[in-house]
């Protein structure tokens, strides 16, 4: 009878010992499935998809779109990231000049994190991707200087605020080597606040070819262009 005994303890003991092998292997098994979907829905994303045009675009020819933002720097902005470096700074030479305390002083966690340290938001979320109106123009959420108008939004399907061109002078463009790639980063040209990337030759149909993908918190919005360019203006002086 304890032969009898032994063996049925040693048998649930396997028996066990396999369930938690089994167990241990489905946990590892569910998490590298998540991961592949979400690399599955990052390459999707990556897929460009033919987008109409707003109706107050040129209308051209019909063109083959390209490929849409580079895979890199949307993981940047999935994992939320920060392009921001020591090796990276941009020339403290801008109007504005505010200590880092000063800016936390004016800006809500994420704008600081966004315009002062290069930060990301997820896409999809911005208070102004899907934001088209008529007219009035996209000011700097930390200095108020007028950035773009109305008349330069359009809808690329990035999951950023696009624009094909900004207000003269008031963007200025620097080299950015994060990510192991050569991009062309964006920031206001009154106070150096980050405020994207631009992204050239993608095939949409625009005055310029040139994607201006902004971060929707680096961004407020005036109705009234006459408004925001003399406040632009006030700031200046």
């Amino acid at each position: 009878m304890s032969m009898i005994w032994s063996s049925i303890r040693t048998y649930e003991f396997l028996r066990l010992s396999i369930i938690q092998q089994q167990l241990t292997f489905m946990r590892y098994y569910s998490q590298a499935a998540n991961l592949l979907r979400i690399l599955r829905t990052l390459s999707t994303f990556t897929q460009r998809q033919r987008i109409p045009q707003l109706a107050s675009l040129p209308a051209g020819n019909n063109t083959i779109l390209k490929s849409s933002m580079p895979t890199i720097p949307f993981l940047g902005s999935f994992f939320g990231s920060s392009s921001f470096s020591s090796s990276n700074k941009m020339p403290e030479n801008y109007p504005v000049q505010k200590s880092a305390d000063e800016w936390r002083a004016v800006l809500s966690p994420q704008q600081f994190r966004i315009l002062r340290e290069k930060g990301t938001e997820p896409a999809g979320t911005g208070e102004f991707d899907k934001h088209y109106p008529s007219a009035g123009v996209y000011t700097c959420a930390g200095c108020h200087a007028p950035l773009y108008k109305a008349s330069h939004k359009f809808n690329s399907g990035c999951g950023w605020p696009a624009y094909f061109d900004s207000i003269p002078g008031a963007v200025t463009r620097h080299e950015d080597r994060t990510f192991g790639m050569t991009r062309t980063e964006i920031v206001c040209s009154k106070c150096g606040g980050h405020l994207g990337h631009v992204f050239k030759g993608e095939g949409f149909n625009t005055p310029t070819d040139e994607r201006h993908c902004v971060n929707s918190i680096s961004l407020t919005f005036s109705e009234e262009d006459s408004a925001a360019e003399k406040k632009g203006e006030g700031e200046r002086k």
